[in-house]
């Protein structure tokens, strides 16, 4: 059965609850800014340039922001970054106020989100395995993962209808949930042990690339992730969908975003009553490959109902390989290195993202809506066809622990 009863740790009650909020804010505010850029420009790279604008801010800010997650109070990180995005989200809620959105405003504070992003993720991840034993972390993280897809799915769909009153009333409202969120955090108990001082040096700063690339099934399974959702992430190009081809409104938008948040919340309740215990390797590698078959549908969808099928399945799979990867990544670091790593791979779930959206809109405005998003389906599959074959240990991969357990026999030798 699901492992609720984390939920009665008032601690991470307060953690869970902030993390809900926060990503509610913050899927609210994405159905506002991709509809109200592409209302403004009608243009398919203009939404890729508000991805590329909350991407490169994190890819500049890798190597300081997992040094300060390693070096300084975790929490006190977490709430200064709540702090910049109810700061953003009020100027953008300002802005249509008073009439003076344009897109250089929405580049602006997509800049500021990237900033605090960048800061909040890699402490984020670093501090979950510090509020949970890590016998339980599996159970924490598919249950926060259920949890913030549940809130992808509710996000954008009301989302939609409340930009219907005006979009200055979502972006209050966002930023509404993200100073509660902070509330919720303020009130957290971490104890943050003050470590000694690392020297500064680069070898330090690169310690979490460093750790990536030397372990092949972390490796292996963040590329594969990283590379999947690059090719085959078309969220960016769901303004576009939604109005030109299915002809819908706002509203109809927040039902496609909603739609892969559906489908990972179903899977991640299954994962959490029967978490993968053999052939993860596999299993990953299948979800991908089914992630993107679900693209290549999405994409040459013209009816509502097959588009919002298609991306449900996309969110199940999705799901599955999210849970592998992330368990992997945490199981597998010393705590002393986690700031490092989150932060590391922080960028490559960025470049996924924010950077997928960038090369959607690209692709969309070289080839077309509908061939941008097959191409990078079919991507997706030829990804998964070469990763088979260069990382063989991701392929062959039993159990999540495999590995630690190999690390601890070898240590008492």
């Amino acid at each position: 059965m699901t492992d609720t009863s984390l939920l009665k740790d008032n601690n991470f009650f307060r953690f869970f609850s902030g993390q809900i909020l926060s990503t509610f804010a913050f899927q609210m505010l994405s159905v506002g800014i991709g509809w109200q850029m592409y209302d403004l420009t009608g243009s398919a790279l203009s939404l890729g340039l508000v991805g590329l604008a909350q991407f490169l801010p994190q890819l500049l800010l890798t190597l300081v922001v997992g040094h300060i997650a390693d070096q300084y109070n975790r929490l006190t990180i977490i709430l200064a970054c709540r702090a910049l995005m109810a700061l953003t989200v009020l100027t953008l809620a300002i802005g249509n106020l008073y009439h003076q959105m344009t897109p250089h405003l929405i580049y602006g504070c997509a800049i500021a989100l990237g900033i605090s992003r960048s800061f909040e993720m890699p402490a984020l991840q670093a501090l979950v395995p510090n509020l949970v034993p890590s016998n339980r972390l599996a159970s924490a993280m598919a249950l926060m993962a259920s949890a913030r897809e549940a809130m992808v799915i509710a996000g954008p769909a009301i989302g939609g209808f409340i930009y219907l009153l005006g979009p200055d009333v979502l972006y209050a409202s966002s930023t509404l949930c993200f100073v509660l969120s902070g509330l919720f955090l303020y009130r957290l108990h971490y104890n943050h042990t003050v470590k000694a001082k690392a020297p500064v040096t680069l070898t330090y700063l690169l310690g979490g690339l460093t750790y990536i690339r030397r372990n092949p099934v972390v490796m292996g399974s963040i590329s594969l992730d990283m590379f999947a959702v690059l090719l085959g992430g078309a969220t960016a190009l769901l303004p576009i969908v939604a109005k030109d081809i299915l002809e819908t409104g706002p509203w109809g938008l927040g039902i496609l975003r909603s739609a892969p948040a559906l489908g990972a919340v179903v899977m991640s309740i299954y994962l959490a009553r029967r978490p993968l215990k053999r052939n993860v390797g596999k299993i990953m590698l299948r979800a991908v490959a089914i992630f993107g078959v679900a693209t290549i549908v999405f994409g040459l969808s013209t009816n509502l109902y097959l588009s919002v099928f298609a991306l449900f399945m996309l969110g199940m799979a999705d799901m599955i390989s999210v849970v592998i990867r992330s368990t992997l990544v945490q199981l597998e670091t010393p705590d002393e290195m986690r700031g490092r790593v989150s932060a590391a791979n922080s960028i490559f779930i960025g470049s996924s993202n924010q950077l997928g959206e960038f090369e959607s809109g690209v692709t969309a405005a070289l080839f077309g809506t509908v061939p941008a998003i097959v191409i990078g389906g079919v991507g997706t599959l030829v990804v998964v066809g070469i990763w088979t074959f260069i990382f063989p240990s991701l392929a062959q991969r039993d159990t999540m622990e495999a590995h630690i357990t190999n690390k601890a026999n070898t240590s008492t030798k």
